[in-house]
């Protein structure tokens, strides 16, 4: 029998109103509100569910319709808890079967009306359980605050073109404990509304009632493509960088926060350069090589490993090397591909081709690509830069590299020509495909990475 557009359930409930005490800042039990042996009706349809409570003589005690923007949540064995505004709801069930029948029946109609948000649709659940747990971590924003180059750029950027942030609305995409937002505060902005999705939300609450700005400073807890922000801003603020700066794919998110931006608004960071330059380096190809020798052994415990040989070379060989290196060992000037973040969309980062030619300034083997990125901060007073470049102060995203899986041999004054390719994947990262010519000579080589499963080769 198939199931009809609408259907109805009738539960057993008692309803406690809870309020904040507005001289204590306690939890208050409303006396007033408290209601027994009531009947909680639920209507679903393919739209909305909706839950009317009545008492014994069929009078109307509560209305409610639940969305996936609800504040609600479950509350021991057999009660449900839904907040509006500055008042919270109880509804204790009669009976834990009724309750879990009332939640078993809420739950599926919530994920069956629930649409894919985009990063949803971007994203594998298990990469994005495994990242926002990583940034939950105090201990990870801590690595990052330290990092004084990315801190000190930022306030820097901020503070020098206050001008921009006097008495306006900003959003802080991705906010973490809140740094920014404090400094945008710092430079005179009337609202900033901070969104954070991992659980580190509530210790940016803290930061924010702890240094006394509640009335200026509003965290959102959720993804900013789920969030609603309460009103449209004059500029956003982010630190959306990952290895490579793609990795992690969080620019998309910041791309998507362009939906709050006012006409004319400004982004900061406000456009970046992702640089690449062929690279000599016997010793890391060498050391490469090594790392797989393990698999070599014919006799470990009595077993022939010498099988798996040519499979762990081929894993290896796909890991981008994060580390710091010389200048000197960079054999052609950089070539730069450029994302204008107040132009850009978000399915332009899905797939990106990066053409190069080198005009090599050294003679040698060429071993791979070397990556580093710069970021602009465009103020109405000044332009300030964030590098990662390898002559500049080390940051906590070094360099990164990519091995060719055959070196070429080129002479100075010769041409290297090519492409990378970089292809968006749902585990919030990037495979890199490199191809690559000596034009002279017509020696060719390649490889594919996975930016999403890197070497860390730095001490």
């Amino acid at each position: 029998m198939m199931e009809t557009s609408q259907e109805q359930r009738h539960f057993s409930i008692s309803l406690i109103f809870l309020n904040d005490s507005e001289t204590e800042g306690e939890l208050q039990v409303s006396k007033q509100r408290q209601h027994q042996d009531l009947t909680l009706q639920i209507c679903r349809d393919t739209a909305a569910i909706s839950l009317n409570v009545e008492d014994a003589d069929g009078v109307r005690v509560f209305e409610f319709t639940i969305s996936r923007e609800t504040d609600c949540c479950r509350v021991g064995s057999q009660s449900f808890l839904i907040t509006v505004g500055c008042e919270s709801i109880l509804l204790h069930f009669r009976t834990r079967p009724e309750f879990q029948t009332f939640h078993s029946l809420l739950k599926s109609h919530v994920d069956s009306a629930r649409e894919m948000s985009a990063f949803d649709q971007r994203t594998d659940n298990s990469s994005a359980l495994q990242y926002f747990q990583f940034y939950g971590c105090l201990s990870q924003q801590q690595n990052m605050l330290q990092d004084y180059l990315r801190t000190a750029t930022y306030q820097k950027a901020i503070l020098l073109n206050e001008i921009d942030f006097r008495d306006k609305v900003v959003l802080d995409v991705g906010c973490g404990t809140g740094i920014l937002s404090f400094f945008a505060i710092q430079a005179g902005a009337k609202k900033v509304y901070a969104v954070e999705a991992s659980s580190v939300a509530k210790y940016a609450e803290v930061l924010v009632r702890s240094n006394g700005l509640s009335d200026r400073i509003m965290v959102l807890a959720g993804k900013i493509e789920e969030v609603s922000c309460p009103e449209k801003v004059d500029i956003i603020i982010s630190e959306p960088i990952g290895y490579m700066l793609l990795n992690e794919r969080m620019l998309e998110s910041y791309l998507h926060s362009k939906n709050w931006l006012k006409p004319k608004g400004m982004m900061f960071p406000t456009f970046s350069d992702i640089h690449l330059a062929p690279f000599t380096d016997e010793q890391l190809y060498l050391e490469h090589h090594a790392r797989s020798s393990f698999w070599l052994q014919t006799c470990f415990y009595g077993v022939n490993l010498s099988g798996l040989h040519p499979a762990a070379v081929d894993e290896f060989f796909k890991q981008p090397i994060v580390d710091t290196f010389d200048m000197q060992i960079l054999m052609a000037r950089s070539v730069k591909y450029s994302i204008n973040f107040l132009e850009a969309k978000e399915e332009d980062l899905h797939r990106m081709e990066i053409p190069f030619v080198f005009k090599l300034l050294q003679s040698g083997l060429i071993h791979g690509l070397a990556f580093w990125f710069d970021v602009a901060f465009v103020g109405s007073r000044m332009t300030v830069w964030l590098s990662t470049a390898p002559h500049e102060p080390l940051s906590h995203w070094y360099q990164v590299r990519c091995l060719l899986q055959t070196p070429l041999f080129a002479k100075m004054g010769q041409t290297l020509s090519g492409q990378v390719l970089l292809v968006a994947n749902k585990r919030q990262s990037y495979d890199i495909h490199i191809t690559a010519v000596v034009d002279e000579s017509g020696f060719k080589s390649g490889n594919t990475l996975d930016l999403k499963n890197p070497f860390f080769r730095y001490a």
